[in-house]
């Protein structure tokens, strides 16, 4: 029985789906830009082992707006554990979502495990680019940056009610594109549209894209690799999205440099482990929810 709910989580409202079952807790977290109901096909596949919970982060979906920090993530995060009466929940994240669950980790060993799906920083740096030229690696991140600063200027924007219609055409074409569930897909699309005084706007904000984009690119997973007291799994991308292939070798070079961070994390501690998913992008989560679902609750189960 899927139940949705607003949880108070202090200085906002976060709101959560519970997928039941009476079977470990799991907390499933989306990425930026995302909201829980694009995490539906992943949690269902992992009901039969878990009781599953998705939420919407601050700012996405049905939660409500407030400044993002790492700190507040997470402080959101423990909300929804204690109000939902979670106790000692593994926590698996999707990109942003990932780096929580990992974050999360570093800072609860008493949690069962948790699980990262290419939860990664993007590059930002050439030193985050292995084997690229020093002056090609700057023009490639400099052209990359350009691009992120074009989509930037488009968040938050208000949406004619003409353009909706053609707006979910194209959400639809790009589920059967992905070969994602339509429905699951357009619910998450819609999820995302903020209707107030007469206007639609798409979440997040241009505000908080900004505060998030500063975030990401000040993260290092190194030194959580290395020290996390908590059971954690680094599930790795091995090829381009779509939109990735203009660049496709800042981001090949990009996963080698994630790759030689999660070997070094391993080596150093034991807790820690990773994998490379073959033929995934940081889209694994609609590109092979079942495959990631057997692996999570395995991993999980003990096959640490």
């Amino acid at each position: 029985m899927i139940n949705d709910r607003l949880v108070d989580a202090g200085e906002l409202p976060i709101a959560v789906r519970d997928f039941g079952g009476d079977q470990p807790p799991l907390l499933l977290l989306h990425g930026a830009g995302g909201n829980l109901s694009m995490m539906t096909t992943l949690a269902r596949a992992l009901r039969p082992r878990h009781r599953v919970i998705t939420m919407d982060l601050r700012g996405h979906g049905r939660s409500g707006d407030g400044t993002w920090s790492w700190d507040a993530a997470l402080g959101d995060i423990a909300a929804v554990t204690v109000q939902m009466e979670l106790k000692q929940p593994s926590v698996v994240g999707n990109s942003l979502g990932g780096m929580l669950a990992t974050l999360w980790g570093q800072r609860h060993p008493e949690s069962p495990g948790v699980v990262s799906l290419d939860g990664s920083p993007p590059p930002s740096r050439p030193e985050q680019l292995p084997g690229l030229e020093p002056g090609v690696a700057a023009a490639e991140l400099a052209r990359l940056q350009a691009v992120f600063d074009t989509l930037h200027a488009g968040m938050g924007r208000t949406i004619p009610a003409e353009e909706l219609p053609d707006l979910v055409e194209r959400q639809q074409m790009a589920a059967r594109d992905m070969g994602a569930n339509e429905k699951v897909w357009i619910e998450g699309f819609r999820r995302n549209l903020a209707h107030r005084d007469g206007e639609t706007t798409m979440r997040p904000s241009a505000e908080t894209a900004g505060e998030l984009r500063t975030l990401m690119n000040g993260l290092d997973l190194g030194p959580v690799y290395a020290a996390t007291p908590t059971h954690t799994l680094a599930v790795l991308a091995t090829r381009n999205l779509p939109e990735q292939e203009p660049f496709a070798d800042l981001y090949a070079a990009h996963r080698s440099f994630l790759l030689d961070q999660a070997e070094a994390g391993a080596k150093a501690n034991p807790r820690m482990r990773y994998l490379q998913l073959e033929d995934a992008s940081h889209a694994m989560v609609i590109e092979q929810p079942e495959l990631l679902a057997s692996l999570i609750g395995d991993f999980l189960t003990g096959g640490h």
